[in-house]
């Protein structure tokens, strides 16, 4: 599956942080995590740190699917509010699964702390503004269920916004003053890989599987070059390329622009240097870079088709930078120096996939998708290590198959 168009920033950035071997000989190991980006890092990083052996394969070089195109907002709002997604899988389960979410924000910054390379997380308040005026009660709405379950948020009204951004011109917003960040999660993905090496995991790229075979004690893997794997247990964790592997749809494919800036003088570019989304569907988004550039994302398209989405890549970037031109006209006009395109899945409630199904034995899922997919996938390195040691993950349920929902 063709992901993304050639040239993503953080790509270009980083170029190749490291190099891996391509499997050569047959292989047997406890846990196999068939792919190499953010949530196969995550997963296979915290089963390492646990003792379990693991390797990990993927039929690219490391990073280089959707990761190296992501935009790496990490925000503890999952793309569905809370007071829409409680209808969805109750209000209990909406509160823990954005709580969950505000935890693994603090769990990668200590994660990225102990990394043996940069991994460009930094923290950052977040403004989630109204488009119009009509979402103002959706947006009331959403403050008072995020009070309610003790969320740190403030609800700001017009001329809130005015005053932390002059030429902005929103009917309101909830600001987080605490709990949102963002990261380079291509580093991030090399600087995992690189910590679970020294714990005795293995890694592969450039190894494509072919065909699994589910027996009874193991599950056997055949690459295509015809290299045998034996593996206790499996972890399909190839993100939006995943859905082949499940007989049930659980995934809509959409295209979505970004660009990055040319460099901006002085420390701070607008208020904080906050991540900024909006109400409206789809949604624009925002955010800075450590390097003093800005991100802008979002104008997605409800299709996946390569060719289509590559030819638009052009007249979305000009709608981009006409977007940030409007809301922030003391800096424009925007000067873009990287854009790209890629493909990004979503689910009938927003949330991930986590978990096993009956038609695939001996496997699990990790299926990190949406627009804070990295939070996902930090909480499924959680649940899958849990399962692997043994123990009962109480939040496995509110991500497994067990919920879904066709879409």
């Amino acid at each position: 599956m063709d992901l993304h168009t050639p040239h993503p920033y953080w790509l270009l950035k980083n170029g190749l942080l490291c190099e891996y071997p391509a499997l050569r000989n047959t292989l047997k190991v406890d846990y196999l995590v068939m792919g190499g980006g953010i949530t196969g890092a995550l997963t296979a990083w915290y089963l390492a740190q646990a003792g379990i052996q693991v390797a990990v394969v993927d039929r690219r070089h490391i990073g280089m699917g959707s990761t190296c195109a992501s935009t790496a907002l990490l925000q503890y709002e999952i793309d569905v509010p809370m007071h829409q997604l409680a209808k969805s899988v109750g209000e209990k389960d909406a509160a823990r699964s954005y709580h969950l979410c505000i935890h693994a924000i603090d769990k990668l910054e200590l994660i990225c702390k102990k990394m043996p390379l940069p991994a460009g997380f930094e923290r950052k308040p977040s403004v989630y503004y109204a488009s119009r005026k009509a979402d103002l009660v959706g947006l009331d709405q959403e403050y008072a269920i995020r009070k309610k379950h003790g969320i740190r948020v403030e609800r700001w009204d017009k001329s809130d916004m005015i005053s932390a951004f002059p030429a902005f011109k929103a009917p309101g917003a909830l600001y987080s003053p605490h709990d949102g960040a963002q990261v380079d999660a291509y580093a991030l993905t090399h600087a995992l890989l690189q910590d679970a090496l020294k714990h005795g995991a293995q890694v592969f790229d450039k190894t494509e599987i072919v065909d699994i075979r589910h027996e009874k004690t193991q599950v056997v893997l055949h690459t295509q070059h015809g290299q045998s794997i034996r593996a206790k247990q499996l972890v399909i964790a190839g993100g939006y390329e995943s859905q082949e592997y499940l007989t049930q749809k659980v995934t809509r494919l959409h295209s979505t622009y970004a660009l990055v800036s040319e460099p901006f003088d002085g420390a701070e570019i607008w208020y904080r240097d906050a991540l900024i989304w909006e109400t409206a569907r789809p949604y624009l988004y925002l955010r800075t870079t450590p390097d003093r550039r800005v991100l802008v994302g979002g104008r997605d398209e409800p299709f996946f088709s390569p060719g289509k989405r590559d030819r638009l890549l052009a007249k979305k970037t000009q709608l981009l930078a006409q977007d940030f031109n409007k809301r922030f006209p003391t800096l424009a006009p925007l000067l873009v120096d990287f854009n790209w395109a890629g493909t990004f899945a979503e689910t009938a409630d927003g949330l991930p996939y986590i978990g096993t199904v009956r038609e695939r034995p001996r496997t699990f899922f990790a299926l990190g998708f949406g627009g804070n997919g990295i939070l996902f996938s930090q909480i499924a390195g959680e649940i899958i290590r849990d399962a692997a040691m043994g123990k009962k993950n109480p939040d496995a349920r509110i991500f497994s198959f067990a919920r879904a929902k066709i879409v």
